[in-house]
């Protein structure tokens, strides 16, 4: 116990020490939210990588999925790495930097309003992304609460506070830049955490090849597939595991989606120069690597513990990995703990921040006062970061059921409304403002309907198909919709080919 206490203290007291050193970054709108836009690659990129895999990765989702594809689902950590992180940087990185900035937009609700020339999309949007990110907090909380009660003979509570407290401090005095070198800090934990995990784990059972026969062994649950695989033994350390189709569902939500969450996309909106979008790039991606290809391939192995995890003939999905980790030495507990503090933090200061920022500034800012000073923006923002931890710590204290449910209903309300039209807005300039409105309807009315219907079983499924419907319904409407203003837009995209002028050094030149 005095082990775990030594780490987190250590751990806490440098997240407040960096919040307190970022300080004098934190003085302007432009600085409190995107760090003066001179991020560099290494940290734009772990804040990327920590934002992107909380506790509800390491807790829930590699729980759940490990369970139902075995070690298949490691294809959801390479999804994550190659869609979610080098496919993003690659196709929205540069291009992002370059249009916010011409834009002067510092949040998506503000680049869809300036983009598309709508107030209406800017409040619209801040709205949407406040509401679902909502339960993604909750599944951040609920991952962490999983650990404590393995780790920790104290009240999940009084943690959940602590948490929210700290996090609450760094974000509120350091803004952007502080949780940017937090996340990097943390990044490196979790780097080393899930290495030293994944080791003692497969150790504990006999080493890496004794636990892929182990597995090979355990039959798949009937009904999961078709008829001819039911039953069937080898499927868990199989290439493509029992169930494909799901499994590309899975992959899907969780990579792709990214490319749409708010507080993903603004770490591309603070990055300093192109050279640091082409070594985030590189930086990034081994990061998701390790960290999601670690998680998932940890889950995978979940089923030679169901003597622990099964209790009364269901599966508890969120106990999953704090089973597999209760007989690790005190050392890799803490250790354990510190990761998933790592994940959970970076995660929770990056959904306050960007929650804080869109409401101030797409919300309060355009409708109620359109000059407000600076100075009031910035108190207003840390107002606005000290209320949704407030929030978040309210739907801690009774979290709905399962992690992966609330991350598909969040990501894909999200997604759904925001990939389409941002990503298509950076490349074309055909899209539309209605083409944008119908994005906004599709993704929160079909994440909503299937929140009360059921109609697709799985929210991640749902989440998936309503991405993929955002994709295909934005250059429909575009198409058949009345055309922006060409001179607008044109102006617009001149940021992507502007011309410079230079004096020419000798008039003479050798013929």
């Amino acid at each position: 116990m005095a082990i775990k206490v030594i780490l987190l203290v250590v751990f806490f007291s440098v997240m407040i020490g960096v919040g307190f050193y970022s300080r004098k970054k934190a003085r302007s709108v432009n600085d409190y939210v995107l760090g003066g836009r001179t991020v560099g690659p290494w940290i734009s990129a772990f804040a990327f990588g920590t934002s992107y895999f909380s506790s509800v990765v390491f807790i829930g989702y590699a729980g759940q999925f490990g369970w139902k594809f075995g070690l298949s689902s490691t294809w959801i950590g390479l999804g994550n790495a190659f869609i979610g992180s080098l496919l993003a940087w690659l196709v929205l990185g540069r291009r992002t930097r370059i249009m916010t900035q011409k834009l002067d937009a510092k949040t998506m609700p503000e680049y869809f309003g300036k983009r598309f020339d709508s107030k209406a999309l800017r409040i619209v949007g801040s709205i949407i992304a406040f509401v679902f990110l909502v339960p993604y907090t909750a599944g951040v909380y609920n991952g962490l609460s999983r650990l404590f009660g393995m780790a920790f003979d104290v009240d999940y509570r009084i943690c959940v506070i602590v948490m929210a407290v700290l996090t609450g401090v760094y974000v509120v005095v350091g803004g952007y830049m502080a949780t940017a070198l937090n996340d990097f800090i943390q990044g490196i934990i979790m780097l080393i955490g899930i290495a030293a995990v994944i080791i003692a784990v497969l150790n504990g059972q006999g080493g890496f090849l004794a636990a892929v026969r182990k597995l090979s062994e355990v039959p798949t649950d009937p009904g999961v597939t078709t008829t001819a695989l039911q039953g069937s033994q080898g499927l868990f350390a199989s290439f493509f595991g029992p169930d494909p189709l799901n499994l590309l569902g899975v992959v899907i939500l969780t990579s792709l989606g990214t490319w749409g969450l708010p507080q993903m996309v603004q770490k591309f909106y603070a990055i300093k120069d192109e050279k640091s979008v082409r070594t985030g790039t590189i930086v990034s991606t081994f990061f998701a690597i390790i960290i999601a290809g670690g998680c998932y391939f940890l889950g995978g192995f979940g089923r030679l513990f169901s003597d622990k995890v099964v209790v009364g003939g269901k599966v508890a999905f969120d106990t999953i990995v704090p089973t597999m980790l209760e007989t690790l030495p005190d050392i890799l507990i803490g250790v354990v703990v510190v990761l998933v503090f790592s994940a959970s933090m970076s995660t929770l200061s990056s959904l306050v921040l960007t929650s804080s920022s869109t409401l101030t500034l797409d919300l309060i800012k355009p409708v109620m006062k359109k000059d407000m000073k600076e100075k009031t923006q910035l108190n207003l923002m840390r107002v606005f970061v000290i209320f949704f931890v407030a929030i978040s710590v309210v739907l801690a204290f009774d979290p709905p059921t399962f992690i992966a449910q609330m991350m598909g209903v969040s990501w894909g309300g999200l997604a759904g409304a925001f990939l389409a039209p941002f990503l298509y807005g950076l490349y074309s300039r055909k899209i539309t403002k209605s083409a944008v409105w119908a994005s906004y309807i599709v993704g929160v009315g079909f994440t909503v309907f299937n929140m009360i219907t059921s109609w697709i079983p799985s929210p991640i499924n749902a989440g998936a198909i309503t991405m993929i419907a955002g994709l295909v319904i934005v250059p429909i409407v575009s198409a058949i919709t009345p055309k922006p203003d060409k001179e607008k837009i044109d102006e617009i995209f001149t940021c992507y080919d502007e011309k410079v002028m230079v004096h020419r050094i000798k008039s003479l030149e050798e013929e």
